[in-house]
């Protein structure tokens, strides 16, 4: 009798078990599975999608992993449309079908963006080990072509398969607009971008921004409590960027702001107010130059401003984060200054931000931007354009706008046309008025002299009602 080579069991007993394997059902599975590029799709989970024809909230932090990050695809290069696996701020990705594009014709906040054409993805090859609360990105067409569509997909398995969430989405704006993902899962989660129709059509992606819904104490956010939220929630008002030197984008964990290099101060700084912002951090009147801004900038010091008549007048006030020593220490950045007449800055400037910390105080969060406008203000040496030969320009008025809310979360969609909002404007001159009730005016008032957009992410039947009062 022959007998069977014991080879030949081994290989019949392997194609027994994958038969098995492959023929058992899946739990969960909602779709049936299939591989699209080399990647396996399991299953298609709901969820919550907000749009927004612009830039959309930012929370910008590009700290630990464990609170989230935004990564901008300005650390590699990657020129060819081959599969292969880059290393970016954030960590390891896999693309296929996409590059990292760094034309003119790249829609981009910085030098770089993601660019993904026909079936093409790009994918995390790490976790987000604590899982995330949301995903925003943003994305635009490439140069002249026309729109695509494109879906978040996700894996909870470290990439062995991966999930649709939420619902397709369709990029048709030429300008790089906001696409936000409510996640809300607490395992961990890796990401992807799969390009879903289109065909060679190419989409940019930049600023994938994963929030984990913690702040930089580690603390989660609570309903009804005072939590710690994005310090742009209601929208980039200049559409402020990496390549415009005159409205640059810069952004901390203390607050955003578009620093303006010709004028040596912001245009304006954005922030927000509520009790989980304040602790025993003390005042450190540690003024000092920014260290973010690009080598070729010109960059403020505190000995620019000796001798000058006008205060080191802050936009985010030190008084708003008391966190903690360090959190009170950013504040005192140069890009966070602007010259201010003492009169302005110690008086209705300072009253009008201790009155906004006693509504934080009693169970309000706000939202605040405040910024400078205009070229001219009298400090206590008279009239002066400039300070320190020219290259710091003293502007003509501070304003500020203030939008408040019970705590809570959710906010865009909390706003109503009853939401109190209060807007001043208040003259960079000596002799003015203590009190800041005299210098209030309305959101569009400031809109028209600046030119800016500031409540752009509330719906425009909202917007138009409280931008046009004069806030009590």
């Amino acid at each position: 009798m022959k007998l069977v080579n014991l080879k030949h069991l081994k290989t019949i007993a392997i194609l027994f078990f994958l038969i098995v394997s492959c023929s058992t059902e899946e739990v969960g599975k909602s779709i049936e599975k299939e591989n699209i590029s080399g990647i396996s799709i399991i299953n298609d989970i709901q969820a919550e999608v907000l749009h927004f024809d612009n830039q959309g909230p930012h929370d910008h932090n590009f700290g630990e992993k464990r609170l989230g990050f935004t990564e901008t695809f300005e650390k590699c290069n990657k020129s060819n449309y081959s599969d292969g696996e880059i290393n970016l701020l954030s960590g390891d990705w896999f693309l296929s079908d996409a590059l990292i594009g760094n034309s003119s014709s790249d829609r981009k906040f910085g030098s770089k963006s993601l660019r993904i054409r026909n079936g093409g993805y790009a994918i995390m090859s790490f976790n987000m080990d604590n899982g995330a609360s949301a995903i925003r990105i943003r994305h635009a067409k490439f140069g002249g072509d026309e729109n695509s569509t494109w879906r978040l997909i996700v894996s909870f398995n470290n990439g062995r398969d991966w999930s649709f969430m939420g619902n397709d989405i369709t990029t048709k704006s030429t300008s790089l607009n906001t696409t936000t993902i409510n996640i809300n899962d607490s395992r961990a989660i890796r990401f992807g971008i799969y390009k879903t129709g289109g065909g060679s059509n190419r989409i940019n992606i930049d600023n994938i921004e994963i929030i984990t819904g913690g702040d930089d104490t580690g603390r989660a956010p609570v309903s009804g409590q005072a939590n710690r939220d994005s310090n742009l929630t209601f929208g980039n008002p200049s559409n402020a960027n990496n390549s415009n030197e005159n409205n640059y984008f810069l952004s901390r964990n203390q607050y955003t702001l578009s620093y303006n290099n010709s004028r040596g101060t912001a245009n304006w700084v954005s922030w927000h107010l509520s009790e989980a912002w304040m602790g025993r951090g003390r005042r450190c009147n540690c003024f000092r130059e920014e260290s973010l801004l690009p080598n070729n900038f010109f960059k403020v010091m505190d000995q620019n401003y000796r001798g000058s008549g006008f205060d080191r007048g802050h936009l985010c006030p030190s008084g708003d984060r008391t966190g903690s020593n360090s959190e009170n220490s950013n504040t005192f950045l140069t890009t966070n200054i602007a010259p201010q007449a003492a009169d302005n800055n110690q008086k209705s400037w300072n009253d009008f931000e201790i009155y906004l910390r006693s509504l934080a105080a009693n169970g309000n969060e706000i939202h605040i931007i405040a910024g400078v406008v205009g070229r001219g203000g009298v400090g206590k040496n008279g009239f002066r354009n400039t300070i320190n030969n020219g290259t710091i320009t003293v502007p003509d008025s501070f304003w500020k706008v203030a939008v408040i809310l019970p705590n809570g979360s959710n906010d865009i969609n909390r706003v109503t046309t009853s939401t109190r909002v209060i807007a001043i404007n208040v003259p960079n001159n000596q002799g003015i008025s203590t009190n800041w009730r005299s210098f209030r005016t309305s959101v569009n008032a400031i809109e028209a002299l600046t030119g800016y957009d500031l409540l752009e992410n509330i719906p425009n039947n909202i917007e138009s009602v409280i931008e046009s009062r004069i806030g009590n």
